[in-house]
């Protein structure tokens, strides 16, 4: 386990102790020598914080933060809902709380839609939940405006539309936070790419130009409790310090290891090796993105979509 450097304080920046007691004495020090650690782990217990599973490896003490933790406890409910509502007063403060996420020019470019029939979510994405928020890449009301002052505003190219996703999806995420901190779980869900994507337009009566379904949330009451929380990469790999590293045979091959090794969580099944699979990553590779993986000659629905929608520039 890596210890964090000792802190480099001056006499001014410590709270001053009395020389008399052992205990803050040894605490002093203890700060001084790399003990910042110990304090954080202690008061992390001292909350009741649960350590999250990771393989072997000594779990990292859960900050004493309400936000951090709701972070940390995210976990994503795969379709089994309850059927009972969302409080139309907590929905909203989740709304609220979405919209407060950061955007480009704070322009906001994206359009929430609220269902509630379950049927409707079924139909949209496949779950059915408490509620269904859909977030689309939009700028249908900022050309509104524009035009209302009359200028002329075409938001149509590939930045316009990847400039819209990010604003979209850091608000899903928000509102994601959002409703863990008030006991809601949720998914996160492309389902709604699967199938015919017209029927999103045809369903909500989306506009047909520079308006486009990126993602669905799903909110709602877990009917059972899951078995273990889904584990997360967080090393290697993924953080990069200073800048891009380029993993060595060595270090792939233990990432291989680490989606291997069941207590981590990172698998999607449990079952790899029974269906003949040395890794997990040959299950992931070959039967879970090798069926969609395969480049077409004709192109694809959702690039045909996005053109007709205005967000490729055509020649």
């Amino acid at each position: 386990m890596n210890l964090p450097m000792p802190m480099k304080s001056s006499p001014k920046d410590l709270s001053p102790l009395h020389p008399r007691s052992s205990r803050r004495g040894f605490l002093k020090q203890s700060a001084l020598a790399g003990g910042s650690l110990f304090l954080f782990a202690a008061g992390s217990r001292g909350l009741g914080a649960e350590p999250t599973p990771t393989g072997g490896r000594e779990a990292p003490a859960e900050p004493a933060n309400d936000t951090l933790k709701t972070i940390h406890r995210l976990r994503s409910i795969h379709g089994n809902f309850q059927d009972k509502p969302v409080p139309e007063a907590t929905l909203q403060t989740i709304l609220r709380a979405s919209v407060r996420a950061a955007g480009a020019s704070n322009n906001q470019s994206y359009a929430i839609i609220v269902v509630k029939d379950r049927k409707m979510m079924a139909d949209l994405c496949g779950y059915r939940g408490s509620c269904l928020l859909l977030y689309c890449a939009d700028y249908n009301r900022m050309k509104a405006s524009a035009a209302a002052l009359g200028y002329a505003y075409e938001p149509g190219t590939v930045v316009d539309f990847v400039t819209a996703t990010i604003n979209t999806l850091l608000a899903a995420q928000t509102a994601v936070i959002a409703a863990k901190s008030l006991g809601i779980d949720s998914l996160l869900t492309n389902g709604i790419h699967r199938g015919d994507m017209e029927r999103l337009w045809k369903l909500l009566d989306l506009p047909p130009m520079h308006c486009f379904p990126i993602i669905a949330l799903v909110l709602g009451y877990p009917t059972e409790e899951p078995a273990h929380q889904r584990g997360r990469l967080d090393g290697l790999g993924v953080i990069h310090e200073g800048k891009y590293h380029r993993l060595t045979p060595e270090e792939t091959a233990d990432l291989t290891q680490q989606y291997d090794d069941k207590n981590r969580h990172l698998a999607l099944i449990e079952d790899w090796a029974a269906q003949g699979h040395q890794h997990y990553l040959d299950w992931y590779f070959k039967a879970w993105v090798g069926r969609s993986n395969r480049p077409g000659a004709e192109e694809t629905q959702m690039l045909r979509l996005l053109k007709r929608s205005g967000f490729i520039e055509l020649k």
